[in-house]
């Protein structure tokens, strides 16, 4: 089966370090010499001339595997004002948006293999009329637009592939104040945001039997009922109902003792309760090397797993790996998923 073309990178904020780690990216990718690494971007091809890169426009994805080697493929998506580093401006607001709704055609279309989303400033984009959280809901209507359904559930998995045993963590609520996403843990979320991670691990992880643990929302999860009833009232529940439905899924556990080494041999991948349940052990075990990846999508999509960066931008100080890592996760699920 030939491959369905190159990855595609979004531009991110351009007043970002994105622009930086793109290009940075671009050399490592050449150096390692790997073909199912190279990419393209959808981005202002002055922001990479000015970074000294040599920049080959193309139109069609297919024509960036022949200029990989010698210039950075760009699908012009151009910027209404000159971008200073380190000083957004909200004009460049509709090309970042545009930049990601083009990747995601050009996946849907089969014109290229995969999304890497360089980092967002998601109060610009809200500022602009952007009316989603984030990254991941903003992909979850995008799909369910291509499908014309509203059955995909997309599910945020922050994962570190270097660790070992990897490391991935899923937050079963996302982008809620810590209040509403106590209210927002309900059965059904744990059971929807479980089946989808398990699907996901076999058919783009290559993970025939995935083994899942559920951390606790409460200290020692909840201690019987004595400190909060919701592992009795909610979550158990869902993990038995899980558990019938033939997932390999087990707990609550008590999140402190979830994540040290020994603790990691037992899962493939851990739900915590909360955003910050999941990403705080993932950052502080791997933070260069993380990678956001956004599962129960017609498409695969990864990310680096850090901000915008606003403060060092236009320094030479950002550092590519989590970018370089995003891509290399992004090429090993699509090879799994062929």
């Amino acid at each position: 089966m030939n491959r369905p073309g190159p990855l595609v990178l979004t531009m991110g904020e351009p007043a970002s370090i994105a622009p930086e780690i793109t290009a940075k990216l671009w050399h490592l990718v050449r150096e390692a010499g790997r073909a199912d690494w190279q990419f393209l971007v959808i981005g202002e091809p002055e922001l990479y001339r000015q970074l000294g890169l040599k920049v080959a426009l193309i139109t069609k994805p297919a024509e960036a595997l022949s200029h990989f080697n010698t210039a950075l493929p760009v699908m012009v998506e151009s910027l209404p004002v000159t971008v200073k580093p380190g000083i957004m401006d909200r004009a460049t607001a509709p090309a970042t948006i545009a930049s990601i709704s083009r990747a995601v055609d050009l996946v849907q279309q089969g014109q290229a293999a995969a999304i890497i989303t360089n980092p967002i400033n998601k109060a610009q984009l809200q500022g602009a009329g952007f009316g989603f959280p984030g990254h991941t809901e903003y992909l979850q209507e995008l799909s369910r637009q291509h499908q014309a359904s509203t059955d995909n559930h997309a599910v945020m998995m922050l994962t570190s592939e270097r660790l070992q045993p990897p490391l991935r963590v899923v937050p079963i609520t996302v982008h809620l104040p810590l209040r509403d996403a106590v209210t927002a843990l309900t059965a059904e979320r744990i059971i929807t945001t479980a089946t989808v991670t398990a699907h996901d691990l076999r058919s783009r992880f290559a993970i025939a039997e995935p083994r899942l643990a559920v951390a606790g929302l409460n200290p020692h999860a909840g201690e019987k009922g004595t400190i909060g009833r919701e592992e009795i009232e909610i979550m158990t529940p869902a993990i038995t109902a899980l558990q019938q439905q033939g997932v390999n899924i087990s707990g609550p556990f008590s999140a402190d003792s979830l994540f040290h080494d020994a603790a990691r041999q037992a899962y493939d991948a851990v739900l915590c309760p909360t955003h910050d349940q999941a990403l705080i052990p993932l950052k502080s075990l791997d933070f260069s090397g993380g990678v956001n990846c956004t599962l129960g999508l017609d498409f695969i999509r990864t990310s680096p797993d850090h901000g915008t960066a606003l403060d060092i931008a236009g320094q030479n100080r950002a550092d590519p790996t989590s970018l370089f890592e995003a891509v290399k996760l992004a090429a090993r699920m699509v090879q799994n998923g062929r």
